[in-house]
C-alpha cells in the first residue's frame, strides 16, 4: 500500500521503535499500550514524556488510535498495514506446526477433497483461527456431455471427464424443451468437446451459438444456454470453500460488539459468498498476501484480517487457495509462514497425485 510506504518513510528511528513497539505489545496482549510500558522496554533511554510526545504525532499520522481517554494507543487499520509492509519480522515455521501439518498426508488418501478437510482443520487447529480452503475445480479434459430428462421441470446434465471423473448437476430446463432438443443441444457441445476443459468449452460455445444461432434450433440453443448458466453458478463446480474452527473466533471476543462483529463473519462464511473473489485475491501473484479490515472485500465486516496464500498445480497454474481468518491483531509473524507451508504441501500434493 503506498500511503502507509510513504509514511514509514517520514519517521525517524525513534518514532519507528515506539510505533513497532506499540503495534508487537498491542498485537500480544490486545489491549492498549501506554508510554510508561514502552520507557521499559525502548533501547534507548528516554522519558515517558517523550514517548507521550512521539505517540501523539503517530496518532496525528493516522498510525495509532487511542481507544479511551488518557489509555494507550492501539494501531489503526493504516498502522497495521504499514507495520505488515515495512516491519513485520516473518518466524521461521515453528517444528511442531510442521508435524501436525505433515500428518495430514499421512493416510496416503488419494480423495483431495477428504485430505484438503483434513488441511483445513490442521491449519484451523495450529493457528486457533478459523481457515479456509477452496478446493480445486475439476480442470480435465471433457469426453461426454448429455442432458436427461426427468419430468417437466426437472432435468440431469451428466459431465463425463477423459479421466473418468462423472459430475451429474440437476437444474430447471426452459420450457418445452423435448427429447429431441437436448439431443440437439448435447450433439452441439459433444461436437466442440475434443481435448477441451469445462472452462475452455464454455468460451467457445458462447461464440459458437453467436455464429450458428440460426442453424440451432431455438429450444436447443436456450438449453445449452441455461446448462451454461448451471455451469457457472454452482459453487461446486468452480471450487469448495472449506471452513474450519470458526468457534476459535469466539474464545476472545468478550465486548458485545466484537460478538456482533464475529457473528457478522459466520453469516458470510455460511453463505460461502465471493467464492470466486476469494481465489481472485491471490492471483496476483504467488505467496502470501495479507487484507487487514476493511481490505477484505470478502466479508461484511471491518474488524477482521485474512492471510492467504494460493496453491499450484504441476503446470504451475494457481487452482485453489488456503488461508487463515481471525481478528486484526493476529500473530501475523507466525501465521506468514503456516499459511505458506501449507500452500505449498497442498501444492505438492495435487502435483504428485497428477
Amino acid at each position: 500500500m503506498k500511503e502507509a510506504t510513504e509514511l514509514l518513510e517520514q519517521l525517524n528511528a525513534r518514532s519507528r521503535e515506539v510505533f513497532r513497539r506499540v503495534v508487537e505489545g498491542y498485537l500480544a496482549s490486545g489491549e492498549p499500550v501506554g508510554s510508561r510500558t514502552l520507557t521499559r522496554s525502548l533501547s534507548e533511554s528516554v522519558s515517558a514524556a517523550t514517548i507521550r510526545n512521539v505517540m501523539q504525532d503517530l496518532e496525528f499520522l493516522g498510525l495509532l488510535d487511542s481507544p479511551h481517554v488518557s489509555a494507550g494507543r492501539v494501531p489503526t487499520q493504516l498502522g497495521l498495514r504499514m507495520f505488515v509492509d515495512g516491519l513485520l519480522e516473518v518466524r521461521e515455521l515453528d517444528d511442531q506446526d510442521r508435524i501436525k501439518l505433515d500428518a495430514t498426508l499421512g493416510s496416503n488418501t488419494d480423495d483431495v477433497g477428504g485430505l484438503l478437510d483434513k488441511v483445513g482443520s490442521a491449519l484451523s487447529g495450529v493457528t486457533q483461527g478459523a481457515s479456509l480452503v477452496l478446493t480445486p475445480k475439476h480442470e480435465a479434459p471433457l469426453k461426454h456431455i448429455d442432458f436427461v430428462s426427468l419430468g417437466a421441470d426437472r432435468a440431469l446434465v451428466v459431465i463425463v471427464f477423459a479421466d473418468g471423473h462423472v459430475e451429474n448437476r440437476l437444474f430447471t430446463p426452459p420450457m418445452g424443451q423435448t427429447p429431441s432438443s437436448m439431443r440437439e443441444a448435447a450433439n452441439f457441445l459433444n461436437a466442440l468437446i475434443e481435448g477441451r476443459t469445462l472452462s475452455e468449452l464454455r468460451h467457445v460455445m458462447r461464440e459458437e451459438i453467436a455464429r450458428r444461432r440460426q442453424e440451432l434450433d431455438s429450444l436447443a440453443a436456450t438449453l445449452i444456454e441455461s446448462g451454461a448458466a448451471i455451469w457457472d453458478g454452482d459453487p461446486d463446480m468452480s471450487g469448495r470453500l472449506i471452513v474450519r474452527g470458526r468457534a476459535n473466533l469466539l474464545e476472545d471476543a468478550t465486548a458485545e460488539e466484537e460478538l456482533t462483529r464475529i457473528r457478522v463473519l459466520f453469516d458470510d462464511l455460511e453463505r460461502k459468498r465471493d467464492i470466486a473473489e476469494f481465489l481472485e485475491l491471490t492471483e496476483e501473484g504467488d505467496g502470501v498476501r495479507i487484507f487487514i479490515g476493511s481490505e477484505n472485500k470478502l466479508f461484511s465486516l471491518s474488524g477482521s484480517s485474512l492471510v492467504v496464500s494460493p496453491y499450484m498445480n504441476a503446470d504451475r497454474k494457481i487452482i485453489g487457495a488456503v488461508g487463515v481468518i481471525g481478528p486484526t491483531r493476529l500473530n501475523y509473524g507466525r501465521i506468514v509462514p503456516i499459511v505458506d507451508y501449507t500452500a505449498q504441501l497442498v501444492g505438492k500434493f495435487i502435483t504428485d497425485r497428477s
